[in-house]
């Protein structure tokens, strides 16, 4: 039952780990003629996901979607800048290009107008 668990064990962290080779031993003790079976594990890295948080009352506004099929990544993230902007970032990855992201801002800055105030004091 032990040896059941740990080959289970041992394919299900192969499994995740992309491609794996198990080699499992037949036969018996006495001939020393053991046969040899290769199983080959390949689990294709798909997956697909999104979320979004819309708070005004804390000014939190943004949200996420990412997809990947085997080694390519792309997605798009945006938020909203305490200015009043929104910056949208789009993004993909792949083994041969690397991480590349081309981020872009929309609307118009807004900064709030401070008042100085100078006091004299007379004394």
């Amino acid at each position: 039952m032990f040896i059941k668990v740990l080959v289970f064990v041992s394919l299900v962290a192969f499994a995740s780990a992309g491609i794996s080779h198990v080699s499992m031993s037949q036969g018996g003790g006495g001939g020393g003629h053991h046969g040899h079976h290769i199983i080959e594990f390949y689990t294709f890295p798909h997956y697909e996901y999104k979320y979004s948080v819309h708070d005004p009352h804390h000014h939190d506004i943004h949200e996420q979607h990412e997809k990947r099929y085997g080694d390519k990544v792309t997605g798009e993230y945006s938020l909203h800048e305490p200015d009043g902007t929104i910056r949208v970032v789009k993004y993909e990855a792949d083994h041969k290009n690397g991480f590349n992201a081309h981020v872009e801002r929309k609307g118009h800055a807004v900064h709030p107008h401070i008042e100085h105030h100078h006091h004299h004091h007379d004394d």
